[in-house]
């Protein structure tokens, strides 16, 4: 086994979770002060799934004798838009299956199946999380802004009947 190709590609998964990380919480903020809670929500959830993933990556790469480096790949886009954060969430899980399909097959190569292993679940989750971010973009594609409003209403719902107290 090459130890240090394993952590190498490992080292860049966590540099690709830490973008995601970064930008779903981005997401999730923007989207929450706008009163859309449903897809905030959903942003801030995936957010935290990356989190484990990220802990995943990190802890195999202890157990392979490696250093963690936490570096994010790129910076966050300022995007506000809610219909153009599901279109780079989408691309984002597409091109991050792709890449850990691309690491556990070089990490069977490699004679590590323990890291193929753990590619191999990220992907699972990842292709869930591309489903997720696809339906809301159908949705909003289907019902146009009076899908987002109706997340906004329900706040407002809620807020109303908590005798006008901050969710916060």
């Amino acid at each position: 086994m090459n130890r240090e190709r394993s952590v190498e590609l490992l080292n860049k998964a966590i540099s690709e979770e830490l973008t995601a990380i970064h930008q779903y919480m981005y997401f999730h903020f923007v989207l929450d002060d706008l009163g859309y809670d449903l897809l905030a929500s959903i942003f801030k959830k995936t957010a935290i799934d990356e989190m484990l993933h990220t802990e995943r990556f990190a802890e195999r790469i202890l157990f392979l004798g490696g250093e963690i480096e936490m570096k994010p790949a790129k910076d966050i886009e300022h995007i506000r838009d809610p219909e153009k954060m599901l279109e780079w969430a989408m691309k984002a899980e597409e091109e991050a299956v792709d890449m850990y399909n691309d690491f556990a097959v070089e990490a069977t190569n490699n004679r590590d199946a323990g890291t193929k292993q753990i590619f191999e679940a990220v992907i699972m989750d990842e292709e869930r999380h591309y489903d997720t971010f696809n339906i809301e973009y159908e949705n909003l594609k289907k019902f146009g802004t009076e899908y987002l409003s109706q997340q906004a209403m329900e706040r407002s719902k809620r807020v109303g009947s908590q005798g006008g107290q901050s969710q916060q």
